[in-house]
């Protein structure tokens, strides 16, 4: 619920509306396409969408993608995995995942049940408001960081407020490890991801910017093998953010991807070199995955215009 405080996410038209951007973007990986409203999957200054990159990959590479529901406030129209979750609460108000533990386990059913399936999996996530729980958990785990934002200016003083509030009502909480952590300060997410962490016998990567940081921290707090974290460049290079410092600090391998967005030609996508938008649902490690499915960079590029002229031709450059 953080995402529906003004000013704060990036995600959305507006800040209610942020909460329907994982639905969206859901649907468009999987059915190329939105369906359930009205919408075209770019922000108001046509920057495409993360989920555009991640769908455009796995047109081009074919892999599956199966969606993992922790907790949206709006039910999906594709088929999912349901972790029978709530939605994440204010951090500076209240517990803000009151079924942290039961989520771990479900997580934890999640990531068994992935080691019979595949040898490799890709976890990305989409959660709107999500830097700043992330910035709450690495806070309270000792790290000195700062972290990324899906708008050009980023928000921080806005965010140290609301983790300086949050922390200071976590000081009055009964915290034991850093599962408390996730249910008095955090958000779904982690703690399912965290769970998968805990019994997926595979390789496992964990797609994101500064969210996937504070999983690896939480991993980390309960000595897990770390996953290796692949992010893309303009979330490792944002100025608002320290990722390598946090990635140093965890002890985690961070890879970002540069999918040189500054010469691909379309004036949406250039966005992302001036820090609009960055990163998401899992975008950073699709094009990962891709690339050690035997897909060279010009075939990543040319598969990403290919599916985002379909619904945002460039305007001149």
């Amino acid at each position: 619920m953080l995402s529906t405080v003004p000013g704060l996410s990036g995600a959305g038209p507006n800040p209610e509306g942020s909460l329907l951007v994982p639905n969206l973007d859901a649907e468009l990986i999987i059915q190329g396409r939105i369906t359930s409203v009205d919408a075209t999957p770019n922000t108001p200054s046509g920057c495409p969408t993360p989920a555009s990159i991640t769908r455009s990959m796995s047109e081009l590479s074919g892999f599956p993608v199966l969606f993992m529901n922790a907790g949206l406030v709006h039910p999906l129209n594709i088929p999912s995995l349901d972790m029978i979750g709530a939605p994440g609460q204010d951090p500076r108000k209240s517990t803000a995942v009151p079924d942290a533990r039961g989520l771990y386990k479900r997580g934890q059913w999640a990531g068994k049940f992935f080691s019979g399936t595949y040898d490799t999996l890709v976890l990305g996530e989409c959660v709107p408001g999500g830097t700043t729980t992330a910035l709450c958990v690495l806070r309270a785990l000792g790290y000195d960081a700062r972290v990324s934002s899906a708008a050009i200016t980023s928000p921080a003083r806005l965010k140290e407020e609301i983790v300086a509030t949050a922390l200071e009502r976590l000081s009055h909480s009964n915290v034991q490890d850093a599962i408390d952590i996730i249910r008095e300060i955090g958000d779904p997410m982690m703690a399912v991801a965290a769970g998968i962490a805990d019994t997926y016998t595979g390789k496992l990567y964990l797609a994101g910017g500064t969210q996937m940081l504070a999983v690896a921290a939480l991993i980390r707090a309960y000595n897990i093998p770390t996953p290796d974290v692949v992010t893309t460049i303009y979330v490792q290079d944002d100025p608002a953010a320290n990722c390598l410092s946090i990635a140093s600090q965890i002890g985690v391998s961070l890879t970002a991807v540069d999918p040189e967005f500054g010469a691909i030609g379309h004036s949406g996508l250039v966005r992302y070199c001036i820090g609009e938008v960055k990163e998401g649902m899992g975008a950073g490690g699709a094009m990962f995955l891709s690339h050690l499915m035997g897909y060279s960079l010009p075939d990543i590029k040319q598969s990403i215009i290919r599916f985002v002229t379909t619904y945002c031709p460039s305007k001149p450059l």
